[in-house]
């Protein structure tokens, strides 16, 4: 082995570079306090490595970047601890950051001669903050698309030129494909690059000066090696610690429940790093923030509204980084060295507040606290689709959010429905409009729950009730339905019914709806119910005098009547004719109030919020009921 090395040094002097890098001098003996800077370096070699690894799975277009992140944190063997050490290492590289530039500033480690390796420090830094600001869009998921338009979006305030940048950057006037690119770009190719050739400058000016011990006599001088380096060592074993931790923070508590995910390979599921929905221009993301780490300055923002945003977007954050250029010359005197810790300190003092005060605003505005519960179920919900339907079509997972009525739905009924109707006194989406309803609420709809309250009080809130509030071309509605006849009807007959007849009468409407979502229908009861419906009792009369249903051939009452016809009460079909046709003779006819949606609405948008009112979506088996 000696002569192989003697002939590999005679060739490279490898022994000199060696030597030269462990046994540098430390005055004062190592100290934990110097480990920071070596824990950066190991950040980035992670950083590194997992990238390269991700790299190998990843695909950057606006097609097929979320999904490719799905296999990586779902299918791809161990995927999700790969990409939670990525996204971890990422977050503490930025808390490691801010440690190491204090103990730089405490230390006087960026007064002459070492001004240069100080601005080199804040480049890196800069770079490092670069890295994550791009990073975080990559997944192509809801929360880094809209976070990403928020911070981009500053440089188009930059006056003349702003407008440019932001172009550049975005890579057009839209956010898309051209946009992941270029952020793939930068961080995966630019960025590290950059970074590797001033850390690089940045090691060799601070060898060249050696390290400036505050206290030298306080023991006698060591080597970096292995005193330091052993220090070093434990420091960086701790931070993969505390990244493996945070990778395995929602793990089950159980063994149990841990051994069942990982034998069903969805580890994925619970640990590693966050995995949103996929992104969508279409879908806006009320709860749009940039990551922790930029937090301060979103904050900062709120305070210089209107024209005065240039201000607190780029000129005061310029002058911060401007002055902390100029520590070295203000820190040659006592007193400036005091004023550069003082200013450092406060600075993170402000950043930490700014960042307290954004997330405690944001726990306290429920429309935020909605935005993030919907994004997170949406997450799970993507998850769902993809294994029930057995993978992701060409179309992507996007429109399997888009086609899904349980997610979609809400949305088609806010933009179609919520003008009239309500759904549990908001508009499907958990908005409630100011304007006040003039229809009925269709939370429910269809169920043993909704007939029921209709029948015994079809003018009540839920149901006839808001039409006082409409007009049909400038007349009101007024009491053309709170008392008409099926008002008056249930006014004078529900009273005087058996309760096993109004039963009936619920599960015989119950069955015309064919649901799978709610429990059988008794069909016993239901028979009842159809004899009542037929034909009354010698208290009540029928449903039949103003009413038609067909059931198996056989017609009860006469088409034409005087209410809406019942064959196949809220089942799909239904629903279209009612909803297209809402004044046809087979519905309201002359009596109709309700906008007919006949060529108004599309056929994808109408299947979603009748299957969305008809619960009639995919889920698991586990969760579905009577699938």
């Amino acid at each position: 082995m000696n002569a192989i090395a003697n002939w590999f040094d005679e060739r490279t002097g490898y022994r000199k570079l060696v030597n030269d890098a462990l046994y540098e001098s430390i005055p004062g003996g190592s100290r934990w306090r110097y480990v920071w800077g070596s824990t950066l370096v190991f950040t980035f070699t992670v950083q590194v490595v997992t990238g390269i690894f991700l790299w190998m799975a990843y695909s950057p277009s606006s097609q097929t970047a979320w999904e490719s992140v799905y296999y990586i944190q779902h299918e791809m063997q161990f995927g999700w601890l790969l990409r939670g050490i990525h996204h971890f290492t990422a977050q503490l590289m930025v808390v490691l950051l801010a440690l190491h530039l204090m103990q730089v500033i405490i230390d006087g480690a960026y007064k002459a001669p070492r001004e240069v390796n100080f601005w080199l420090g804040l480049i890196l830094m800069q770079i490092v903050l670069g890295l994550s600001l791009t990073g975080y869009l990559l997944p192509w998921h809801q929360r880094g698309y809209w976070a990403t338009q928020v911070a981009t979006k500053l440089a188009g305030i930059i006056p003349e030129a702003g407008p440019a940048i932001q172009r550049l950057i975005v890579g057009g006037p839209e956010y898309g494909h051209h946009t992941l690119t270029r952020f793939f770009a930068m961080h995966a190719g630019l960025l590290p690059g950059l970074l590797i050739v001033f850390l690089v400058l940045h090691i060799y000016v601070f060898r060249r000066h050696g390290i400036l011990a505050k206290d030298p006599q306080r023991a006698p001088d060591a080597t970096f090696w292995p005193d330091q380096i052993l220090k070093d060592a434990v420091a960086c074993l701790g931070v993969l610690l505390v990244v493996l931790l945070l990778c395995f923070w929602n793990a089950p508590h159980s063994m149990s429940e841990l051994r069942t995910l990982a034998e069903q390979d969805r580890l994925g599921d619970v640990l590693g790093a966050e995995m949103g929905a996929p992104a969508d221009p279409a879908d806006d993301y009320s709860a749009a923030r940039p990551e922790w780490y930029f937090l301060f300055l979103f904050q900062f923002l709120k305070y210089f509204p209107g024209p005065m945003e240039f201000y607190g977007a780029v000129v005061i954050p310029g002058a911060v980084l401007g002055f902390m250029f100029l520590m070295p010359f203000i820190g040659r005197w006592k007193l400036g060295h005091f004023f550069n810790v003082a200013y450092v300190c406060i600075l993170v003092a402000g950043v930490g507040l700014l960042t307290f005060l954004a997330i405690d605003e944001d726990r306290k505005n429920e429309q935020h606290v909605r935005a993030v519960a919907d994004a997170d179920a949406k997450a799970d919900r993507i998850v769902e689709l993809i294994r029930g339907q057995a993978g992701i079509s060409a179309a992507g997972a996007r429109e399997l959010l888009r086609s899904d009525p349980k997610t979609h739905g809400p949305k088609v009924f806010a933009q179609q429905c919520a003008h009239c109707h309500r759904f549990d006194g908001h508009d499907g989406t958990e908005t409630i409009p100011t304007s006040p309803a003039t229809a009925s609420d269709l939370n429910k709809f269809g169920t043993r729950e909704w007939i029921r309250g209709f029948i015994e009080n079809p003018a009540g809130p839920h149901y006839f009730g808001p039409t006082a509030n409409a007009s049909i071309k400038g007349e009101p509605v007024a009491t053309r339905f709170t008392e008409g006849e099926m008002a008056n009807w249930a006014k004078e007959n529900v009273p005087k019914m058996q309760q096993q007849e109004l039963d009936g009468v619920v599960e015989f409407l119950v069955a015309q709806g064919k649901r799978a979502d709610i429990d059988p229908v008794n069909e016993e009861l239901a028979a009842i119910g159809r004899n009542f419906f037929a034909k009354g009792s010698d208290n009540a009369s029928a449903c039949a005098d103003c009413h038609h249903i067909n059931v198996n051939g056989e017609a009860l009452g006469e088409p034409g009547g005087d209410a809406p016809e019942l064959t196949g009460y809220g089942s799909a079909e239904w629903l279209r004719d009612f909803v297209l046709h809402p004044g046809a003779e087979n519905h309201y006819g002359q009596r109709n109030a309700m906008r007919p949606f006949a060529g108004q609405i599309s056929d994808k948008d109408f299947n979603l919020v009748t299957n969305w009112l008809r619960h009639n979506w995919y889920e698991p088996k586990s969760q579905a009921k009577g699938q």
